[in-house]
């Protein structure tokens, strides 16, 4: 039997490459955005069992977890941090200050960076806190 025969597909839907490369894509215009305002990116696609960190940033004493949501338009991008995501990006958050002690004595704080065509991006700093 080969390859062709056993029923693989021949890798991830296009549409699912086409939403990986947008978000990698909205990733860096949002951690460029942040350099500019003064943050320093600590980490970018921080992964734990419980979900993934989008940006791990820091601005003088805070540490700064940031979702990125790209969408096409900046309302619908607001909308799509869910209640379900905001518990992931905090377990996430715990996990890695956890992996990070160095860290342990600075303020936390959860954004979001909103990206749209032909929009500069919009940060919203204290998105949502540590209820979600």
């Amino acid at each position: 039997m080969t390859k062709a025969d056993d029923g693989d597909r021949d890798g991830p839907a296009p549409a699912r490459v086409q939403a990986f490369h947008t978000g990698i894509s909205a990733e860096s215009r949002a951690a460029a955005y942040l350099i500019a305002k003064g943050y320093r990116i600590l980490a970018r696609r921080f992964r734990t069992r419980f979900g993934e960190i989008d940006i791990v940033a820091r601005r003088r004493d805070q540490i700064v977890f940031v979702e990125v949501k790209a969408r096409a338009n900046l309302d619908d991008a607001a909308y799509a941090v869910t209640p379900q995501q905001r518990q992931r990006i905090i377990a996430a958050a715990q996990m890695w200050l956890a992996g990070h002690p160095e860290h342990e004595r600075l303020a936390c704080r959860f954004d979001a960076v909103l990206i749209a065509p032909k929009s500069l991006p919009r940060h919203l700093a204290a998105a949502f806190d540590l209820t979600g």
